[in-house]
């Protein structure tokens, strides 16, 4: 009797052990867990920027943008416009232009226009006299533009200064073309010899805006260098395109191969 009664107890004692360990294992196993947890590193989203819009043909032909009321689309000689685009929340900035009266080509998006402001605002102070030429372009206006550039100077050279209808930033409501008195208002390269030039060269990033087609970046832009055109990115990103010294091409990886 006192044997199996040892039998019993010995028996319960094990699986009471078993019990324990098995406690033990499972309460390590939570532990190790929940200092998984803690320690993991969460994978970095993505920058807004590289998005899946940020491509090119393969065979060079061109690709109509995803999302064109982004203040960061890429419009060039491979991405254009969908037929018919016009950009939302238009209005005319309150600074210089070199004319008076009403014209489309003073509006733009409203971001960019008073980033625009806050820029001729600044440049004033520090006694620039900036003045607005161009800013938004319709289709039907970009299409005249370049026809009459082709039938004037012909297609190779319209093709360096002139967009084709569809592929100009004119026409996101994101750009604007700016000169100077000093220059009579004209726009050409020699603006950069100007102080007007040189301080928006310098500064245009700190208000959103960067030098879109800079010099000696043609065969990436395809366009011949324009120290007045001015495109609008939003601070955060004009400063690193601007630290960097890239075109939007070079910056994005989108490197055209048919100009």
């Amino acid at each position: 009797m006192k044997v199996w009664m040892s039998l019993v107890i010995l028996s319960a004692c094990l699986i009471i052990t078993g019990c324990n360990q098995e406690e033990s294992q499972q309460s390590d196993k939570q532990s190790e867990d929940a200092e998984t947890k803690e320690t993991q590193v969460e994978p970095k989203e993505e920058p807004e920027t590289d998005t899946a819009d940020r491509k090119v043909s393969e065979d060079g032909s061109m690709i109509e943008v995803e999302d064109p009321e982004r203040m960061d689309v890429i419009v060039n000689k491979q991405r254009k416009l969908p037929e018919g685009y016009e950009p939302p929340d238009m209005t005319v900035p309150e600074v210089p232009f070199s004319f008076e009266e009403f014209h489309p080509k003073k509006q733009m998006r409203e971001e960019a226009a008073g980033a625009l402001e806050e820029l001729f605002q600044s440049a004033e102070e520090e006694g620039m006299n900036l003045v607005a030429a161009s800013g938004y372009r319709s289709y039907e206006r970009q299409k005249t533009i370049y026809e009459n550039s082709v039938a004037q100077n012909g297609e190779e050279y319209a093709n360096r200064y002139s967009a084709k209808p569809g592929t100009s930033e004119h026409q996101t409501g994101l750009a604007m073309d700016v000169t100077s008195r000093e220059m009579n208002f004209r726009l050409e390269q020699s603006f950069i010899d100007t102080e007007e030039g040189k301080w928006l060269e310098e500064n245009a990033h700190r208000f959103g805006f960067v030098i879109r087609y800079p010099e000696g970046k043609t065969d990436i832009t395809g366009y011949a260098y324009e120290p007045w055109h001015l495109r609008y990115l939003g601070e955060e990103l004009a400063g690193k395109v601007h630290e960097q010294n890239k075109t939007l091409e070079e910056f994005f990886g989108l490197y055209p191969t048919n100009q």
